[in-house]
């Protein structure tokens, strides 16, 4: 009994110490069924949003244009009237970019939980400790 402790002891000290490395592998084989993915880690290094986004800059940027150009030929009411139209069109657009995005997220989730066989993925942020980080695996499925 007291060898055991012991033991308990030394390990739980070398852990604290950073002597013996830990992780949720280590602990529970089973959390290896856990993916982890940071999304905002995905939103900044994803080409595939990056090029959404620049698709949706340049819609705007013509809307912005065509506000411009038409604004000496309009009254103030008509004029923001087009302007109330271009910005719901460009909403619509971003609405419709953001959808697509979310769907190829999910899409690219589905593969890298079906390749790492993955029973469950959460938001990184949620997580304080433990699974398997598949973050770069996602970055990989949106180029």
């Amino acid at each position: 009994m007291k060898k055991t402790v012991f033991s308990f002891l030394v390990i739980s000290l070398l852990m604290l110490a950073g002597i013996m490395p830990v992780s949720a592998e280590a602990v529970n084989p089973a959390m290896q069924n856990v993916g982890i993915v940071d999304v905002n880690k995905v939103v900044v290094e994803s080409p595939k949003l990056k090029e959404l986004q620049d698709q949706l800059n340049e819609k705007g940027n013509e809307l912005s244009s065509q506000l411009e150009e038409d604004k000496a030929n309009l009254s103030p009411e008509e004029f923001q009237a087009k302007q109330q139209a271009a910005y719901d069109e460009f909403m619509q657009i971003k609405q419709g970019m953001e959808k697509q995005f979310d769907e190829l997220m999910q899409q690219a989730l589905a593969e890298v939980a079906k390749e790492r066989q993955l029973s469950v993925i959460l938001y990184k942020n949620g997580v304080a400790y433990g699974g398997v980080d598949i973050t770069k695996d996602v970055i990989n499925k949106l180029q």
